[in-house]
């Protein structure tokens, strides 16, 4: 498909599937505005993809339209922008790090086993999203690398729900309906992810309401401090911070029975919360493994990475209050890993080429004409490919191909490109609410780790792609990892 769309004069394809349905797919930044800012409202997602990830994400701000739509993105908004939330996934993250993935980093090192990074890449992931989603550590990435239910079942649940999307729908649809092959495998995953969720949200309802009975003046700061994460967030949420006043007061997401001191039902708040677990957790893994792929292949990037990062330790003294004196510490905090402009680069450049969810697809509500010419008709299914865009000469240059951090700085500092050029986080009034703190995951993981350990893959180990609803590589990234002198 890259290649049909590097051909045409537009970079537009139309494809016709069996039945008649038409596919416009497209990589030109100019229609990708058009489809996600200019005529946003033309282009849903649409009932076939509201259908394939149903199951999963319910009625989850991901896979919703609409009003019911505009009221979690409302909600949610609020709460990505607080520096509490912030701070609380810098936590998370970094006790992730020190507890977990540097230990097990090290075991490597001493046994000099082979270990997948892939997935330990995603074990971390999963322990820190649900850290933050729902405020519980599934200890995923403890150095028995434990098999966790939950975790197994997002991994099904996501690789049978991509597999709807290639699929003739009468032919899942019938296999859901007599409950036979993958779709049975389907169902008894969402039912763990089901219990697992109801599970953490009435016994974090039981938690509030004690709080509430219980509060002190002495008792508020702990409770704040304790529950941070977005289930809580949400469920502290009244009628009043909500301002549904342009909303119907009907809406199902409202838990009349409960009141609204206890805001949201536990079926809104399970499928908000397990929108973001699955995103945050699925692209943030896909964007680390790719990253260190690219690093094993551009030492020089990696060195260029280590040379930043020790710039910063060295201009940053924390006080050790014990020895009364100055010492510099390895971890990072939000303010310094926005001043890690080479870094971000490398990052950028690797999305760029490697996006995490390589296509998004929408549904053509209207007729329309695009900026390139191209005549859209009601009901076309619409596809703009991320993918492919980072891989337009006509977008990119001749060196479009090349992992070249450098084209996104000017005069050591990174110039952000245009969202519709570099399409990885959505962009228009869908732009992805959680870009600043994945951004912020990336770098801190990269940066801790490089200090201590080099990665080297298995040779002649050649990744490919797997089918899923991001961009994993198939069989993992088997690797080396050796210990570096200490910075």
């Amino acid at each position: 498909m890259v290649d049909l769309i590097r051909d045409s004069p537009t970079m537009t394809v139309r494809t016709v599937r069996p039945g008649g349905r038409q596919f416009h797919i497209t990589a030109n930044p100019a229609n990708v505005e058009h489809i996600l800012k200019t005529n946003f409202e033309n282009y849903p997602k649409g009932e076939n993809s509201y259908a394939n990830l149903h199951d999963l994400l319910g009625n989850g701000i991901f896979n919703i339209d609409g009003k019911s739509w505009k009221l979690q993105r409302k909600v949610a908004s609020h709460e990505f922008t607080t520096q509490s939330l912030k701070n609380f996934m810098v936590g998370a993250v970094h006790d992730e790090l020190r507890g977990r993935f540097i230990p097990v980093l090290q075991e490597c090192c001493n046994t000099g086993r082979t270990v997948d990074l892939q997935d330990l890449l995603a074990r971390f992931t999963f322990d820190t999203i649900c850290k933050l989603g729902f405020g519980v550590d599934p200890a995923c990435l403890d150095l028995c690398f434990p098999s966790v239910r939950f975790a197994n079942a997002f991994d099904t649940a996501t690789s049978i729900t991509a597999n709807r999307f290639i699929t003739f729908a009468s032919v899942w649809k019938t296999m859901r309906a007599l409950n036979v092959g993958s779709e049975k495998k389907l169902r008894a995953a969402v039912a763990d992810i089901d219990d697992f969720a109801m599970f953490v949200i009435q016994n974090r309802r039981k938690q509030v309401a004690g709080q509430s009975n219980r509060q002190t003046d002495n008792s508020s700061d702990a409770d704040d401090a304790a529950h941070l994460d977005l289930l809580s967030r949400f469920m502290g949420l009244t009628a009043a911070d909500q301002d549904r006043r342009d909303f119907d007061t009907q809406d199902p997401s409202c838990d009349q029975n409960e009141g609204p001191q206890l805001g949201y039902s536990d079926e809104f708040l399970r499928d908000i919360v397990i929108s973001f677990i699955l995103a945050g957790r699925d692209t943030s893994t896909s964007s680390l493994t790719w990253f260190f792929w690219n690093l094993e292949h551009h030492r020089q990037v990696e060195d260029a990475i280590c040379k930043e990062v020790s710039e910063i330790l060295k201009n940053r003294l924390v006080e050790d209050k014990d020895h009364n004196k100055h010492v510099p510490t390895s971890f990072f905090s939000f303010e310094e890993l926005k001043k890690m402009h080479y870094l971000h680069a490398a990052v950028s450049e690797s999305l760029r080429l490697y996006p995490p969810v390589p296509i998004e697809m929408k549904l053509a509500h209207s007729s329309d004409e695009w900026p390139d010419g191209t005549r859209i008709d009601p009901n076309s299914t619409i596809i703009y490919h991320p993918y492919a865009m980072g891989r337009m000469e006509r977008i990119w240059g001749p060196d479009c191909m090349k992992f070249k951090p450098e084209r996104w700085l000017k005069d050591g500092v990174f110039v952000q490109e245009s969202p519709y050029k570099h399409a990885v986080f959505q962009a228009g009034p869908r732009m992805c609410l959680g870009r600043e703190l994945a951004l912020m995951q990336i770098k801190m993981v990269v940066a801790v780790l490089l200090q201590r350990f080099r990665f080297s893959s298995q040779k002649g180990f050649t990744p490919e792609y797997d089918l899923n609803l991001t961009l994993p590589m198939k069989n993992g990234f088997p690797v080396s990892v050796q210990s570096k002198v200490p910075m």
